[in-house]
């Protein structure tokens, strides 16, 4: 198996490329702050998570690296909030982004509690 192949991969992928989208509509003199932020942030959960899989070997290391994900994700909701509070994004936008990323953290808090199924062989924290 491949890291694309995983669920939480996929998930997080597909709403860091939404983020990027919506985000493209931001005014300029967010380039620097809100809208880079936010969309690093999104583009983590996924490198991070990547990592994570591949030190798969390493218990430690692959906690570690899903924390992070678990982190990155938690800051790319801060990041949303503000956006909808600045009016950037409405409503249901800011709603559906959220649930995507909540769906997201369960995804890894998922593979936080189920290492094995992630070919992790020592199940100590």
């Amino acid at each position: 198996m491949k890291f694309q192949d995983l669920l939480a991969y996929q998930k997080a992928f597909a709403l860091s490329m939404k983020i990027f989208e919506i985000s493209k509509s931001f005014p300029p003199e967010e380039k620097y702050s809100l809208t880079d932020q936010v969309r690093r942030a999104s583009r983590s959960v996924c490198a991070n998570m990547a990592e994570a899989y591949r030190k798969r070997v390493f218990p430690k290391h692959f906690y570690s690296k899903l924390t992070d994900c678990d982190a990155e994700n938690s800051e790319t909701q801060v990041w949303l909030t503000f956006c909808f509070s600045c009016n950037y994004v409405t409503e249901q936008t800011f709603n559906e982004l959220m649930a995507e990323s909540i769906e997201v953290g369960k995804l890894i808090n998922y593979m936080i509690l189920n290492p094995a199924r992630f070919g992790v062989k020592d199940s100590e924290h």
